[in-house]
């Protein structure tokens, strides 16, 4: 009988050390003191890296030069440093920028200005976070031949733009000069190719500095027989090239935005210093056959000048200038663009560049 108790209670004994050792084997050790857990989602023990968060980019057209700086953040992992997955997507003809943002199916878009400010008026719930091009492109073309040497001399003659939204700094042009685009001359629009310049069937073509006046040239029209009236001279010039964003994406995602802002205008600058590096990035994704090398580096050049003028300040880069932007948006009231003022404290912002910046 003594055995037999004494036999359950050394198992009695056992059984309670097994389970206090059990017990005090699931209890986690407290964290030293300061510590933390790891951020991102990412044990420390698993060493798995945090997800990057996707973002949507669509351009204004297709793949080129026009956009280097994007393509160039992208392949040389600006974005990637930023934790973002960046995806760009063509733009194209039948493609509305302002309509992918709003709709979700883009974060992020390109565009003139004077194209989003209407998209704006209609209540697309849109705004402009950075501003990449300083200096609107746009020019009109002549030939020396025709006589016109000042905005004056286009009384009377054929003058060719491509319209679709593209023609308000040439309507602003005339309008200084006191010239009636119905009654003091004939305002055509104009294919996207030069031909109708080329053959002497328009008399000023409207031309980008980047994409167009280069086409004449590479056809054999020396620069020595052209004239060029500039809008930016002329001081009718209208903001161009930017960055918005839906503005209901945005008021959950400034920190995104302000990342993918920074590691563009990295891009940027990185394309400005060494634009053969980053006209061979463009070509990756460019159409096949669409354009050439030569061509694309002329444009990487001229585009340079367009996102830092001489003497622009690169620190400055991707800030709306007010006065820049509020010229652009009283020309759009001016020619219907839009119907009434617009709202420049709504239309865009620039607290993301400050954020990004910021770092």
């Amino acid at each position: 009988m003594k055995k037999r108790k004494l036999k359950f209670l050394f198992l009695t004994v056992l059984t309670l050390v097994i389970l206090a050792a059990c017990g005090k084997s699931a209890d986690p050790e407290p964290a030293a003191s300061g510590s933390s857990a790891p951020s991102g989602g990412a044990s420390a023990s698993s060493g798995a890296p945090a997800e990057k968060v996707p973002v949507k980019l669509i351009l204004k057209w297709v793949p080129q030069a026009q956009f280097a700086g994007y393509f160039v953040a992208k392949e040389k992992g600006f974005y990637d440093e930023e934790g973002l997955d960046v995806t760009i997507l063509p733009g194209g003809p039948d493609i509305v920028g302002e309509q992918q943002v709003a709709s979700g199916a883009a974060d992020i878009g390109i565009d003139w200005v004077a194209s989003l400010l209407p998209h704006q008026e209609e209540g697309l719930p849109l705004i402009q976070i950075a501003q990449i091009y300083q200096n609107s492109g746009l020019q009109l073309v002549t030939k020396k031949t025709s006589g016109i040497n000042t905005p004056a001399d286009l009384k009377g003659k054929k003058v060719g733009n491509w319209m679709g939204g593209n023609e308000f700094e040439i309507l602003a042009l005339f309008d200084k000069y006191k010239l009636d685009p119905n009654k003091d001359l004939e305002f055509v629009k104009q294919g996207f190719t030069m031909d109708q310049f080329l053959s002497g069937e328009l008399d000023a073509a409207s031309a980008m500095t980047y994409n167009e006046y280069h086409v004449v040239l590479e056809q054999g029209v020396p620069a020595s027989d052209l004239n060029v009236i500039d809008m930016n001279s002329e001081g009718v010039a209208m903001l161009q090239d930017n960055l918005f964003a839906n503005k209901d994406w945005l008021a959950d995602n400034k920190e995104t935005a302000a990342k993918f802002v920074r590691a563009s205008i990295k891009g940027w600058k990185e394309a400005i210093a060494n634009p053969e590096a980053a006209v061979d990035m463009v070509m990756k994704s460019a159409e096949a056959g669409s354009s050439t090398r030569e061509h694309q580096l002329t444009m990487m050049q001229e585009v340079a000048k367009l996102v830092a003028p001489q003497g622009f300040d690169l620190e400055k880069m991707g800030y709306t200038d007010d006065a820049k932007f509020k010229q652009t948006a009283d020309i759009a009231l001016q020619f219907g663009i839009i119907k009434k003022a617009a709202n420049l404290q709504e239309a865009y912002t620039n607290e993301i560049v400050d954020m990004a910046m910021k770092k």
